[in-house]
Formats: C-alpha cells, sequence, structure tokens
C-alpha cells in the first residue's frame, strides 16, 4: 500500500476539527503552506506537525504540561520499568 504524502483541504479540516472554509482561508492568507493542484490545494503530510501544534492554544498547551507533570510524578517509577521493557 503506498503512502499518501499530501492531504486534501478536506481531510486537514476534519483532524482539526474546523470548516473547510476556515482552512481554506488559511491557505489563501499564507498560515498553511499548501500546493495547488488544479482547482484543489494539497498539503504536504509533513507540514501537518506545524500546523497542530500552532492550532493548539496557550491554554490547552499549559493543560497538556500540567497533565504530563502529573503523570511523571505519580508514575514516573513504573514509567521507567516500562522503559526497560
Amino acid at each position: 500500500m503506498e503512502k499518501n504524502e499530501f492531504m486534501t483541504i478536506p481531510q486537514l479540516a476534519k483532524i482539526l476539527g474546523i470548516s473547510r472554509i476556515a482552512v481554506y482561508n488559511k491557505v489563501k492568507t499564507g498560515e498553511i503552506k499548501a500546493i495547488r493542484i488544479g482547482r484543489n490545494y494539497a498539503i504536504n503530510v509533513k507540514d501537518i506537525v506545524d500546523i497542530i501544534g500552532q492550532e493548539l492554544s496557550k491554554k490547552d498547551k499549559e493543560e497538556i504540561n500540567k497533565a504530563v507533570t502529573k503523570v511523571v510524578a505519580e508514575y514516573g517509577e513504573v514509567l521507567k520499568l516500562l522503559g526497560r521493557e
């Protein structure tokens, strides 16, 4: 099976949880890099991680950091043991 290198605007919209129009507008303003293929745009899969990182708000990032810190504090030894397996 061949792995796709590009994603369409509707596919990216579904991943980000926003409308296709919102993604299209971000492409038009240059916030999201895309290439035009005929009438459609294609977004390189390698750029998706950067795009998703941009979509996280500062508050979301803080909540994630708190959760990671809490898990490491509570289960750090268990995680170390699991890492050895």
